[in-house]
């Protein structure tokens, strides 16, 4: 722990919201802190880090390259839980997690043990894992989130392929990401298909003509509902997706393009001030919450 406590620039008299932070020292993480700093209502109260395994405790401003913050850091959930109990006078605690889909289930059902309703930016939960922490959070009596893309537009997208698919026999999803992205499909992706599938009552069709591919996967994945989902990963891209629909003679485009990782923290806020709104269990999307002001 850090033998001089700094003030913390997060906490005021009126904040309502005490956050616990996961992967603060990441690309996503960092902004969130940055974008944090104007939103008096939110307590960052304590975060996590792997560059924190050297000094437990330690203040997150130098491991982001700027002044103390008066904000611990820890390099687990488990340790934080430890260390740094939660405030009882600021209601619902949330933790946010922007860690790595490696990571994310054992941190959110730390988080649920310790009654801290978790919003979930790092995707890659299974079907499985997605029940589980579902009965867990129930138990606990905790509503949770697990959103696939925090960016407003990238949500409307998804909504209005939802509601051409109903229109249209044929699809094609491709999503692009910078090189770095753990999991293909992205879980936008993957909600996109799930929720076009879902709203076309019918499977998409596939081409008429017998296939063959001379290098394996150059039609993408193909989803259980005929469905074709391509990745892209290079360098200098943030977050993009295009949704194709098309029938004879036509064909519709829908493109949602994140230039900028500050487009998603607006999001994130909103899952932090209104996750308290929703009834016990996971919750998918950012709809819940948009829905619900």
């Amino acid at each position: 722990m850090s033998p001089n406590p700094q003030p913390n620039p997060f906490a005021s008299a009126a904040s309502t919201h005490a956050v616990v932070l996961c992967g603060a020292t990441g690309k996503m993480g960092s902004t969130l802190v940055e974008f944090l700093k104007q939103e008096p209502s939110v307590h960052l109260w304590a975060t996590t880090a792997q560059r924190a395994a050297n000094e437990e405790g330690q203040d997150l401003g130098p491991l982001l390259h700027q002044a103390p913050m008066g904000v611990p850091c820890f390099s687990t959930v488990a340790n934080l839980l430890t260390h740094k109990p939660l405030p009882t006078h600021e209601g619902l605690a949330v933790g946010v997690d922007l860690t790595h889909p490696s990571t994310v289930f054992a941190n959110a059902m730390a988080l649920v043990e310790a009654g801290i309703a978790p919003v979930l930016g790092a995707t890659g939960l299974s079907t499985g894992q997605q029940h589980t922490l579902h009965e867990a959070l129930v138990a606990k009596g905790l509503p949770g989130l697990y959103v696939p893309n925090f960016a407003i537009g990238a949500v409307l997208l998804m909504r209005f392929a939802a509601q051409a698919a109903h229109y249209f026999g044929h699809a094609e999803v491709i999503e692009l990401h910078h090189n770095q992205k753990a999991d293909a499909p992205s879980g936008t992706a993957l909600r996109t298909a799930e929720m076009m599938e879902a709203a076309a009552g019918k499977a998409f069709g596939a081409t008429n003509a017998p296939e063959h591919e001379s290098v394996a996967g150059a039609r993408g994945a193909l989803t259980a509902g005929g469905l074709r989902v391509h990745s892209v990963r290079l360098p200098g891209l943030v977050a993009h997706q295009e949704v194709l629909l098309a029938d004879v003679g036509q064909l519709l485009t829908l493109r949602h393009d994140s230039f900028d990782r500050r487009c998603f923290m607006p999001g994130i806020v909103l899952c932090i001030k209104r996750i308290a709104t929703l009834p016990a269990g996971l919750h998918v999307g950012l709809e819940p919450v948009m829905d619900a002001g």
